[in-house]
């Protein structure tokens, strides 16, 4: 019998799930589970250190994911057969594909939560024309385009499913990533933050929409009735979704009050109706997307019911899952098909044309309302963003046979370039000037004690929040002319989780921190303020700012300025470990400190907890502290004191000055002092010559020691009717006498320091400059276990050089009112 060996193929043998180790002479890599573990892995390594590198860029993760996968495919590390055959074999890629899907089903399924249809329906006419024009413009370039792909690198592609793809990944702006940009620059509920999410929210439903007609009309068989079947039962499941699952869903939220949690039943059917939904979907011949996109979409947002199911889900997805879909992406990109001067010139005509209709389209709208070029322009940018959507409807267009290899390609880089080059431009075009009406009260040292101290406090965790109610309940006074105002402000950094864009969604306005009453959702750290607020007479109002660490600083001075404080307390980037040790909690921490020094439009106190009162909140009739204020002279050191006696109108308080007496022809001011933020050199402020400073220093010391004698005199007349108030003198001869002296006062329970006195460093070696030259010392393990401090930078008009806030006279006037200190000068 004749045999055709040539018509012979073999298939490769289906792998198995596990194996039974390197020692019984199986390879792990020929079996599916740990060969998953190893992609998993190495995906997740590869774009986590991408996005890493790409951070001083400011580019969302997407970037570092798409860069991430294609890296991995045949453009780059996949050239290498030996590595691609091991690591990503043709065999394992049914399993890793599926894995991808799943996790992408659960994206989708996020995306739908975050799009609320009531915030749609609200959308005014002007976030509604911005949207149309950017879909409607780009699509209809992105047909033209489709004409010359079709003529050239496309032939023989199916006509009218390759125009509707064209014009898809043409029109699409990315909703997550697009809230990531606008959150990263602080933008996302300005003005033009809010018209870009409304309009990016009705981009993406009209997308998915279009989307499902795509697959549609892309299906194997050629009758067109197949195509409007599809498309009829794709709407009765939408209206399923709406009549039945969204009634039953809602009935589940409502079960699940606020505080309690959330039935693990609950959260088990909803999940599970995700994948049932993208059955049914797929049964349909949309795309199993589909399904879990419209679950997440009949969800209902109000209470915790939503939220848990983010939390639930989000990391797992995100973290894990969802880089294999980029690396299953990656691996079908081949940029090395992108060759010769056609194809090169294929690839700027997709993104000037991808561009130019996003960008024209949008800024041409937004002009027509009367928004600014600038704005409009902005708009442009911004809704020119890609991402993830854009490679679901690349990889289903090639998967459908719509779209070949070269074409796959060419609209990946698209996509890439167009996302990334969208954070570097808008930074470039737009750069929102915070304005704000100047104030007065910018120190706690002012002419009239009687008027209201306003104070912002900030904390990162549970741990910082005893002793900043210990804290203010010790500077709320008795005086009946000066009230206290607290603006508890809780530090969280922004993270690329979808509930903390949500959260900063609703925790903004103007893009400045604000916390809302009437939230349901509440932030639990801000309770226990609320809590102490009602029983006090300290009006306490709570507010969660929501930044990336290398500008958050920009929310705290901002929003000093908005709320007229007159100091900003900071936590100290170490915490206090069980054994009295400190510990770091990072090096951004740190520069936060450093940044809020050099812009802050007030004080600035940062305080080393050590646990003032302990663990709880000291009841008012219980609060008893010894407070200490080491008094080397300065404008800071008058700041602390000045601190210091607000703080001994408590009744529990007992504050005690020290005054360090220098010999006169031995000064203690030497060495080299870093300094952050203001600075004490007058010659490098001024850039005045080495005489004039001289002359200038000089005469500024005798000034600072007249304002320390009167603010010193005000202290002792004060301690005559008040035996809670001590004063006295130390003399000291050398920096030892210094270190000494302050090592008797340990027993103290809180230290008030000005942050820059006229003395050198204690300490040999500090990487702490913002503590100054005592603070270095106190806040150090050796010194003391027990004592917390406040380490206090008073405001200098004349040193501020970088204000966040451009300030703006009232009416007109080009009078700028200063702050009202003894040395202020108009």
């Amino acid at each position: 019998m004749a045999t055709n060996s040539t018509s012979t193929t073999v298939c490769p043998a289906p792998m198995k799930a596990t194996s039974n180790g390197s020692f019984q002479g199986e390879s792990p890599l020929d079996f599916a589970l740990p060969l998953a573990i190893l992609q998993i892995c190495f995906v997740v390594a590869l774009t986590r250190v991408l996005a890493f590198l790409l951070r001083p860029l400011r580019q969302p993760r997407v970037i570092a994911e798409i860069i991430g996968g294609v890296l991995l495919g045949p453009s780059a590390l996949g050239r290498n057969q030996k590595f691609l055959h091991t690591v990503f074999p043709a065999k394992s890629m049914t399993v890793l594909d599926t894995l991808a899907n799943i996790g992408l089903l659960y994206f989708l399924f996020l995306v739908g939560l975050e799009l609320d249809l009531r915030s749609i329906r609200r959308t005014g006419s002007k976030a509604l024309a911005i949207a149309l024009a950017g879909i409607s413009l780009p699509f209809v370039l992105g047909i033209g385009t489709s004409f010359a792909l079709r003529s050239t690198i496309s032939k023989g592609v199916p006509h009218a499913p390759f125009l509707v793809f064209m014009g898809v990944a043409m029109s699409i702006t990315a909703f997550p990533v697009l809230a990531r940009i606008l959150a990263e620059l602080k933008l996302l509920t300005t003005d033009i933050g809010r018209i870009a999410m409304s309009a990016a929210a009705v981009n993406d439903v009209a997308a998915w929409i279009l989307l499902a007609l795509a697959i549609a009309l892309s299906g194997s068989n050629s009758s067109p009735l197949i195509s409007v079947w599809v498309l009829l039962s794709g709407a009765a499941f939408v209206l399923f979704a709406i009549f039945f699952l969204k009634p039953a869903l809602a009935l589940m939220a409502r079960r699940s009050p606020e505080g309690e949690p959330i039935k693990e039943l609950y959260i088990c059917i909803t999940l599970s109706l995700v994948l049932a939904a993208g059955f049914v979907t797929d049964v349909i011949g949309i795309h199993a997307l589909f399904g879990a996109f419209v679950v997440g979409i009949v969800v209902p947002k109000d209470g915790s019911f939503a939220r848990v199911l983010i939390e639930k889900i989000e990391d797992l997805v995100s973290g894990l899952l969802l880089p294999l879909y980029f690396a299953s992406s990656g691996l079908k990109t081949n940029v090395a098909t992108i060759s010769g001067g056609l194809s090169w010139g294929l690839l700027v005509l997709v993104i000037c044309t991808a561009c130019l209709g996003k960008i024209l389209g949008t800024t041409t709208i937004s002009m027509l309302f009367k928004v600014p070029f600038r704005e409009a322009l902005t708009l442009g940018f911004l809704m020119n963003t890609k991402g993830l959507v854009e490679l679901i409807v690349l990889n289903i267009g090639k998967d459908r046979k719509v779209l070949n290899d070269q074409t796959f390609a060419i609209m990946v880089m698209m996509a890439l370039f167009t996302t990334f080059i969208t954070t570097p431009i808008v930074t470039a075009v737009y750069k929102p000037a915070r304005k704000g009406a100047p104030y007065k009260h910018r120190t706690v040292h002012r002419k009239d004690p009687e008027t209201d101290l306003r104070m912002l406090a900030c904390f990162h965790s549970t741990r910082n929040i005893p002793t900043l109610i210990n804290l203010i309940e010790s500077s709320r006074g008795i005086r009946k002319g000066g009230r206290l105002f607290i603006y508890a402000m809780h530090l969280m950094e922004l993270s690329e989780r979808s509930s903390a864009i949500s959260m900063v969604h609703k925790a903004r306005i103007n893009g400045l921190p604000f916390w809302n009453n009437k939230r349901e959702d509440k932030d639990q750290m801000v309770i226990a303020f609320e809590a102490y607020g009602q029983l006090s007479s300290v009006i306490v109002r709570p507010m969660t700012a929501i930044s990336s660490l290398d500008n958050i600083h920009e929310d705290i001075c901002t929003s000093a300025h908005q709320k007229r404080v007159a100091m900003v307390l900071l936590p100290f980037h170490k915490h206090q470990r069980l054994d009295g040790a400190m510990e770091s909690l990072g090096g951004s921490f740190h520069a936060v400190n450093e940044r809020v020094l050099r812009h802050a439009p007030c004080s600035v106190g940062i305080l080393v907890d050590r646990g003032l009162g302990g663990t709880t909140q000291v009841l008012a009739s219980e609060v008893s502290f010894k407070i200490v204020v080491p008094f080397f002279g300065g404008r800071d050191d008058r700041e602390a004191l000045a601190y210091g006696m607000r703080m001994a109108e408590h009744p529990g308080i007992m504050l005690t000055v020290v005054k360090f007496v220098v010999p006169s022809g031995k000064p203690l001011r030497h060495g080299h002092v870093p300094s952050v933020g203001i600075s004490a050199n007058k010659m490098m402020e001024n850039k005045k010559t080495l005489e004039e400073a001289d002359k200038s220093d000089s005469h500024d010391d005798r000034v600072q020691e007249v304002e320390d004698d009167l603010i010193l005199s005000d202290f002792v007349s004060a301690c005559s009717n008040k035996e809670s108030m001590l004063y006295e003198e130390r003399k000291v001869e050398s920096k030892g006498e210094v270190v000494e002296a302050l090592k008797a006062l340990n027993k103290f329970n809180l230290f008030l320091v000005g942050r820059m006195p006229p003395m050198a460093r204690l300490v040999e070696r500090s990487d702490c400059p913002e503590l100054g030259p005592v603070g270095s010392f106190l806040a150090s393990s050796d010194f003391s276990t027990t004592a917390s401090i406040i380490v206090v930078q008073q405001y200098s008009p004349n040193a501020n050089l970088q204000p966040l806030v451009q300030e703006q006279a009232n009416n007109g006037d080009s009078y700028i009112e200063v702050p009202d200190t003894p040395m202020a000068k108009v």
